[in-house]
This record gives C-alpha cells, structure tokens and sequence, in this order.
C-alpha cells in the first residue's frame, strides 16, 4: 500500500436523513482522506473487487432488518458483503447512528465491540468531551472540548476495546470513542456526529480524520 496517496474510503449511508451538504464538507475538509459516499445498497451491490478498492469503509447508515441470503436481492448482497468485512486489512469506521443499526445481528455487535446494544437518545445536549487515552495516535495532544451532539444511552465498550474519548454527560453512555480489532481489521467507533454542530467541530473533526487514518493503518 502506497503511504503517498490519500486514503479511499466508502462512506456507506442509508435509512437516516442527515445534512447532506454540510456532510459532504465534512468528508472533504479532512485531511488525507479520499471519500466516495454512497447508499448501503450500492456499496453491497458492486463487485468483490470494487469494494476491496477501498483503504477504509467509514459507516453512516441506521438499517435496523438483520440481512440474510434468505431474502434474496438486496438482503443477500448485504449479508455477504457485510460478512467479509474483517477478512482483510481494510480499515472499518463506525460513526454515530451506524454503532446502533442492525441491533439484533450478533455480526454487527462483534464488529463494534458491543453486545447488548439497546439504546435511548437525546437531542441537543452540551457533551463535553474527555481524553481517555493520550498515547494513542487517534487522541494523542487533543485537549478536552465542549460541543452540541446528540447522545446515546447504551451499554459502554468494554473489554477487547481501547477506550479513547468519554464523557460525564448524565444523558450519554460513558464511552464515546474506541478502537478494536475485528478479526484482520482494525476498527474505529466513535458516537459523536449527529449534524453540523459536530461536523463544524474542529477537534471533532481531528478525532474522525485520525480515526479513519488510523484504521487504514496510515498512523
């Protein structure tokens, strides 16, 4: 893998609205990443060998129907392109509502270092933001901030994951980001990133493009 170019990713969408426009300035505004989005659907469709193109896929989808080879179609193709995820070293991003889709497939809980994966959540909450881990290249010089979010109340990640962000925040799960690995894969989760209040974010912003570099082994 070439270290000279940016870092192509798969930004895999669907089933939750979401500011389009100030999104798309997000994934361009951060540095050394190479974004394409693009519907679940789509991204389950294209070919083995597209989908390896990618160094990373970053996900941003809120499917909640467990896909199988029973359904045929579309279900089919996301079962099977979903269960190769870890098979290689293509880095996996797991970004704010896509840590709760799939809520009963065991797969996807593996994969975010969550089994019980119930959930509440709560608009428009003052989250401050707190270093778990300073040594690690995702977190490492970033101070602790404050920024508007939307939170979740579910079960923390807990053993196998390398806690990296938390917060105090009484309507807020303690963890915020982790890293993991799944299987051959290194994994990134990180709960903030409802809207713009978080995309304009400029430590969130650093957290993100690091957690992206970081799971497609670029630091």
């Amino acid at each position: 893998m070439s270290h000279t170019r940016s870092v192509r990713v798969a930004v895999v969408t669907g089933q939750h609205a979401y500011d389009v426009p100030r999104f798309q300035a997000l994934l361009r505004s951060l540095p050394g990443v190479d974004a394409y989005p693009q519907h679940m659907e789509d991204f389950a469709a294209s070919a083995g060998a597209v989908r390896s193109w990618y160094d990373a896929v970053l996900f941003y989808h809120f499917h909640q129907v467990t896909p199988s080879a029973e359904q045929g179609g579309a279900g089919k193709a996301m079962a099977e392109a979903l269960a190769r995820l870890g098979q290689g070293e293509q880095g996996i991003v797991v970004l704010h509502h896509a840590l709760l889709a799939f809520r009963d497939w065991p797969l996807w809980s593996e994969i975010v270092g969550i089994s019980e994966r119930g959930f509440g959540y709560h608009v428009n909450q003052r989250v401050r933001t707190e270093i778990a881990a300073a040594d690690h290249p995702i977190a490492a010089g970033l101070e602790p901030w404050e920024m508007v979010d939307e939170t979740y109340t579910m079960s923390d990640a807990g053993a196998g994951n390398d806690v990296l962000l938390t917060t105090e925040h009484p309507q807020s799960m303690r963890t915020l980001a982790w890293a993991r690995r799944y299987a051959r894969a290194r994994v990134f989760c990180y709960a903030s990133g409802h809207d713009d209040q978080t995309y304009a974010n400029p430590s969130f912003r650093t957290v993100l493009a690091r957690g992206i570099l970081w799971a497609a082994g670029r630091i």
